[in-house]
């Protein structure tokens, strides 16, 4: 499986404290489709298992993901992204913390 971190990696010793999805090009929430940031503390990780989706990152220093199944990808807290897909893909998300 390929992971894609450019904003970094988990740090050691978090964990997985929830997971959400998994979710399809009907059932994404629209909050996802749009800007939004992870509180402070908290950790993303995108599983995409199918599909492809394009991952959007949202702050200064800005740049597109494109994914492709299978794909890992790490979000660090506060950094504002969103995702577009808009072909059939399956993704679920877990959310870390130390």
């Amino acid at each position: 499986m390929d992971l894609i971190a450019p904003r970094g990696d988990l740090p050691f010793g978090s964990h997985a404290y929830r997971t959400i999805g998994p979710f399809d090009a009907e059932s994404l929430p629209a909050g996802l489709r749009a800007e939004h940031r992870l509180k402070e503390g908290t950790f993303g990780v995108l599983e995409l298992t199918q599909g492809s989706l394009r991952f959007v990152w949202d702050d200064g220093r800005g740049g597109t993901e494109a994914l492709s199944a299978p794909a890992r990808l790490v979000v660090p807290p506060q950094v504002p992204h969103h995702v577009e897909g808009d072909g059939p893909f399956a993704l679920t998300i877990g959310f870390y913390r130390l």
